[in-house]
């Protein structure tokens, strides 16, 4: 462990078939006003919706609806939701969905109070200190993947200027509590599940690819990465089987905790391409995460390779003997290409929506953060999109 850290988060996590329970002794400690954020219907078709406001009701609090949050949150649906907190006063802001629902809820959390400059600008381009009143978040996951029930990553899509900008708020707008309970995942299509499975991974490899060596950390996101393959598989065979995905869940959670960066520099160059993939196409992150990290891997692996070479025979198996690092590290590149095609994961820019009018600009506006193995030019962020379409 070379590096120095502090650790710190602040997220109480109630996991299990029985973990809405919890919600009713939650509540008492927050003030009247509720703000419920929400997708489009899946919640009100499988009856959680119903559950949830039968707990606020019991609970003497004055719900306030923001509905319609999409895949990748606008900042418009994020300003609606800043107005109805000025407006009525919210002391919580319960997020019910998935990881983008959360994003959005943490995003109107930290800008409804920001009155000195716009919000996007100061808090997703600059990345300035929060320096106004937050608005507390909670969240109840319906869908795995982004992490952000026990983080404070809000990934916000601006529509005007066509950037998908993430940022990574202090522990104050983590979440205070988020319910947990694997069976409200079973309704997600296999699209959203494999989409989701992806994501964990690229959150922990965008933490490994980095440094040299091994320490705890690197030990730590082998496992998990073992683990997402293996019950992503059982999934795939059964989707209701609890254990799988609990366990699917749950490594998405540990991925972007911030455990998982624990003494690493970490690189995120594929999630910087990615998202601008995405505010041009709308794709769903985790597919749009897996056609980039391909090429990607393939252009930096040269330059981190022991790590490379680790990872192909710590987490895919890949036998050493008889081969160079060189074939050993490719190896693995390909064992993740062929785990994407059994999986049925889509890794074709075309098939995301992609045009290659869009590829120039989606390179140009990309941000280049040169913390991993090799510091991209803009023609070769071109080329690696290019190499996916």
């Amino acid at each position: 462990m070379q590096l120095d850290f502090s650790y710190y988060n602040p997220t109480t996590i109630h996991f299990g078939k029985d973990s809405l329970a919890k919600l009713d002794s939650e509540l008492p400690k927050f003030g009247d006003t509720v703000m419920l954020v929400y997708g489009r219907n899946a919640i009100k078709s499988n009856g959680l919706y119903d559950k949830v406001i039968a707990s606020l009701n019991a609970a003497g609090k004055k719900v306030v609806e923001l509905s319609g949050v999409m895949p990748n949150p606008t900042y418009s649906k994020m300003m609606e939701g800043v107005e109805l907190v000025r407006e009525h006063k919210v002391d919580l802001i319960l997020a019910v969905g998935g990881g983008s629902v959360v994003d959005c809820a943490k995003g109107i959390s930290v800008a409804a109070y920001c009155t000195d400059q716009d919000p996007f600008q100061k808090y997703w381009i600059e990345w300035q200190d929060v320096s106004n009143e937050v608005v507390p978040v909670a969240s109840i996951l319906t869908m795995v993947g982004t992490g952000s029930e026990m983080n404070g990553g809000s990934v916000i899509t601006h529509e005007e200027s066509k950037t998908k900008a993430g940022r990574v708020f202090p522990p104050i707008a983590y979440p205070k509590f988020s319910i947990l309970n694997p069976e409200y995942t079973f309704t997600v299509s296999e699209y959203q599940m494999v989409s989701g499975v992806f994501d964990t991974m690229s959150h922990l490899m965008e933490q490994y690819f980095s440094d040299q060596g091994a320490n705890t950390t690197d030990y730590v996101i082998e496992s998990l990465l073992k683990s997402s393959i293996d019950n992503l598989r059982v999934a795939l065979k059964n989707p209701q089987d609890y254990e799988a995905r609990s366990n699917i869940m749950w490594n998405a959670t540990l991925a972007l905790n911030t455990v998982t960066g624990l003494s690493k520099t970490q690189d995120w160059q594929v999630h910087m391409i990615e998202h601008q993939l995405g505010a041009y196409t709308d794709c769903a992150h985790g597919m749009g995460l897996a056609a980039v990290s391909l090429p990607y891997y393939r252009l930096i692996y040269k330059f981190g390779l022991d790590k490379f070479v680790r990872y192909a025979t710590q987490v895919w198996g890949v036998s050493a003997e008889g081969k160079t690092k060189e074939q050993i590290a490719l190896e693995g590149i390909d064992a993740l290409e062929a785990f994407t095609k059994e999986c049925g994961i889509v890794t074709s820019l075309e098939e995301l929506g992609a045009t290659k009018e869009m590829l120039p600009k989606i390179a140009e506006s990309t941000v280049i953060l040169g913390n991993g193995y090799k510091k991209l030019t803009t023609e070769e962020v071109l080329n690696i999109l290019e190499e996916c379409y």
